[in-house]
């Protein structure tokens, strides 16, 4: 026979136990979904903070105008890819590589492209300045070059002995001339120099009234504006005669690359990607340029950027990818800055330039033209 007070006390019990089993769950379920929730919210929090980041601003001060060699810059914003880093970069143009050196060390500039040789000179001579250094170096090579007409008879260095060479007084050629002399064997008092307006440097070589000028490789296309035909021209660039100076760099101060590395680091990323870009098909380059200047000479601009993108095409370059240094080479090429010059101090190469913002070489290797 059943016990039926004992059968009720198991039932009772059992309607208990599920229930409390029952709570149990609900408290778990409802935990596990305050959890998510919690998760959720973190990352939603974590999603808009990043979304509301306010970019860094980058006030940028080019050496030169919006022409052929300051294409990547233009194509680097026009592109997104400064964005993308999370910068908000203002370009500006500018009159010489003295010029940009000097914005960036007033502050208002937090970076800039310049010479190199030109930043050797000022952080020698100027050692309580503000500190600023190069973080990609975009020609491997000075592009210094003297132009002459082949019918003036000069046809190598030692040809300018005793000639007027023209040039404006802040002209990287110029300011580095007395290297090249020296690799040369030239006298450089026996040179005279007559300054001018850089737009007026080739139309005086075109009409003899100096006998040679000093220039940018790439600028030659001027020489042809004026009518100059090419197998007329005689061009000695500095790096094919003994002289091993690096070129013109991108430049950060010291103190943003302490409050913003990377910020730094971005830029160059985007720069390196529309140098890429450009490299493998140049019309972007000019495209970018008629955005800015709708009156640009179209054929000018294009012949301007073949050049520099050959200039840029070093073996070192095409061995090693585009941006960096030899260290050795470098130092080298800052003692000899330093003795020509007759500089106050000889500036060590890691207090001018960092190679720690360069992306990967895989990602530095330039797009083989065809």
């Amino acid at each position: 026979m059943f016990n039926i007070g004992s059968t009720r006390g198991v039932a009772t019990r059992h309607r208990r136990d599920v229930a409390v089993s029952g709570m149990r769950g609900m408290v778990q379920r409802l935990a596990g979904a305050l959890c998510i929730g919690a998760i959720a919210m973190g990352f939603a929090s974590h999603a808009s903070a990043a979304d509301t980041a306010q970019p860094v601003k980058v006030d940028f001060a080019l050496d030169w105008r919006f022409e052929g060699p300051s294409a990547w810059f233009l194509l680097a914003k026009d592109r997104g890819y400064f964005a993308k880093e999370g910068l908000d970069v203002n370009i500006d143009v500018g009159s010489g590589s003295a010029a940009a050196i000097s914005r960036v060390a007033s502050g208002k500039y937090q970076m800039g492209f310049a010479d190199i040789s030109s930043l050797i000179e000022f952080v020698a001579n100027n050692p309580d300045a503000p500190k600023m250094k190069g973080v990609y170096m975009v020609y491997d090579t000075t592009p210094a070059t003297v132009f002459a007409l082949r019918k003036s008879g000069i046809t190598k260095p030692g040809d300018l002995t005793g000639k007027t060479l023209g040039a404006p007084a802040f002209d990287g050629g110029r300011r580095t001339f007395p290297i090249f002399a020296a690799a040369n064997h030239i006298d450089v008092n026996s040179v005279k120099w007559s300054s001018m307006d850089p737009a007026m440097r080739e139309l005086m070589l075109s009409r003899g009234q100096v006998d040679a000028i000093t220039s940018f490789y790439f600028n030659r296309v001027a020489l042809n504006k004026q009518g100059v035909d090419d197998k007329d021209i005689v061009a000695m660039r500095y790096g094919d005669y003994g002289v091993k100076l690096y070129g013109s760099s991108v430049l950060a101060s010291d103190s943003f690359i302490k409050a913003h590395p990377q910020a730094v680091a971005g830029f160059v990323r985007a720069l390196n990607h529309a140098i890429k870009d450009i490299v493998a098909d140049p019309q972007l380059g000019i495209d970018a340029i008629h955005r800015r200047d709708p009156l640009a000479d179209t054929d000018l601009e294009t012949r301007r950027l073949a050049l520099t993108i050959a200039l840029m095409e070093t073996p070192a370059v095409l061995q090693n990818g585009i941006g960096g240094i030899d260290p050795q080479r470098f130092q080298t090429s800052i003692e000899q800055v330093s003795k020509v010059f007759g500089l106050k101090t000889t500036p060590d190469a890691s207090a001018l330039f960092d190679s720690s913002f360069l992306p990967p070489k895989s990602e530095r290797m330039l797009p083989v033209r065809k």
